[in-house]
């Protein structure tokens, strides 16, 4: 039987690496996400492209469901009996509060910045987004590894896919649209660095 312990990462009382006999690393509990998602939405006399690359924190709690946290955006909340639905959840949520925007803002230039509000308002104290930051150092550290539900996810670099988000009059006059403009919902985890 393996005992349970809390590696030394620094501030443990905002995350908590286990640490068992058997096993080499270290799980850690607050798992930093990239997230990438692609919305056309419709408004009163517009259509808008938004773009988002943001950053989420996933953890398992004790209701033993998936909880997805987000960072940038932090107003959004979602959980999941696995990963990949608490991914749908938090990516329906958003989608939702993207066309409650669109319904409550009359131009799209309203509505572009209700969006950008809602993307840069910080929680209180930017807890989040601290926990997201210790979490990556964590990672980068080589004492801390993302559990198995984690193995098929993509691993990207925070360093070159910044949280950000861009928002576009798609019905604009010579617009024109190719392939190339495609994004797909994404969900990743940094590698080590």
């Amino acid at each position: 039987m393996s005992s349970i312990g809390i590696l030394d990462a620094g501030k443990c009382d905002v995350f908590v690496c286990l640490l068992t006999k058997k096993e080499s690393m270290n799980q850690l509990n607050d798992h930093p996400l990239m997230v990438t998602l692609r919305d056309a939405i419709s408004g009163e006399g517009f259509l808008a492209g938004i773009t988002l690359s943001g950053r989420a924190l996933m953890r398992k709690e004790d209701d033993g469901k998936w909880w997805m946290y987000g960072v940038r955006p932090s107003a959004l909340t979602e959980s999941g009996n696995t990963i990949d639905e608490a991914f749908l959840h938090f990516r329906g949520r958003y989608q939702e509060i993207l066309f409650d925007m669109a319904q409550e803002n009359a131009t799209f230039e309203d509505f572009k910045k209700e969006v950008e509000r809602f993307f840069n308002e910080a929680d209180a104290n930017n807890e989040d987004e601290r926990l997201w930051e210790q979490s990556l150092a964590a990672i980068r550290s080589g004492k801390c590894s993302p559990p198995e539900e984690f193995s098929g996810l993509a691993r990207k670099s925070p360093e070159s896919n910044p949280s950000q988000i861009m928002i576009e009059r798609l019905d604009e006059a010579g617009k024109r649209f190719m392939p190339s403009d495609n994004v797909r919902d994404t969900y990743s985890i940094p590698f080590a660095a």
